[in-house]
């Protein structure tokens, strides 16, 4: 007797401890463990499904197996992956234009972004308000959100989500199969006026000047 309750008592303590060091390595930002074997990897500079599937390539050429997989993450076999592989693997990551997130308020920038390209992307979020989107992806407050992003990157979230439609307004005007007004509705603006003044106040130029200089476009990343 005195032994199963030595076993019950080191498995009690050992599950306590993983529950903290679960809980700790959270905080910090540095992963999250979904359960003993799964681990959680924040990636930056991801905009598209593209990107989802360049990262998928990557993970899967250095041989890690990947459960999940999206915009921003990947949930993969912690099993898969020894500290040999790092260095491979963050070189192939920056190759692509990738890299991993260290740390907790990086992290939390980077998921403000991809919420963003969320809202503004959306048909039907983008005619919602953006403060209530982001809460409703991240689930905290919208005013600690923006002091954190704000501190990070030197511009509010509201700016960040401007120059992000523009881009979107960009591509679509790229396709030439759109009208103005159509994009206008597509991206949420309230007429095709109101696209044409805010894109030339960060562009310089009005939607036709944009298509007439070959509509130049860069990476989503650097906005």
């Amino acid at each position: 007797m005195a032994v199963f309750s030595s076993i019950f008592y080191f498995i009690f303590r050992f599950h306590r401890f993983w529950i903290s060091f679960r809980h700790c390595a959270g905080l910090a930002g540095l992963m999250d463990f979904d359960y003993f074997c799964i681990m959680r990897l924040y990636i930056r500079n991801m905009v598209c499904r593209h990107c989802v599937e360049a990262l998928g390539a990557i993970l899967a050429d250095a041989g890690v197996a990947v459960h999940d997989i999206g915009l921003g993450y990947a949930v993969v076999d912690d099993a898969s992956i020894n500290p040999d592989m790092w260095p491979r693997i963050d070189a192939a990551l920056a190759d692509a234009g990738f890299e991993r997130i260290s740390d907790g308020e990086s992290r939390l920038v980077q998921e403000i972004k991809y919420a963003v390209i969320d809202h503004v992307r959306s048909e039907q979020e983008c005619r919602l308000k953006l403060s209530a989107c982001i809460e409703k992806h991240l689930g905290q407050p919208y005013d600690n959100l923006s002091r954190v992003f704000s501190a990070r990157e030197g511009r509010s979230i509201e700016k960040y989500a401007i120059a992000m439609r523009v881009e979107w307004v960009k591509e679509l005007l790229a396709y030439r199969t759109y009208t103005v007004s159509e994009i206008a509705f597509r991206t949420g603006y309230s007429s095709a006026a109101h696209l044409s003044r805010q894109f030339k106040a960060v562009t310089g130029l009005t939607p036709t000047q944009f298509l007439q200089a070959g509509a130049p476009r860069g990476s989503l990343a650097d906005v």
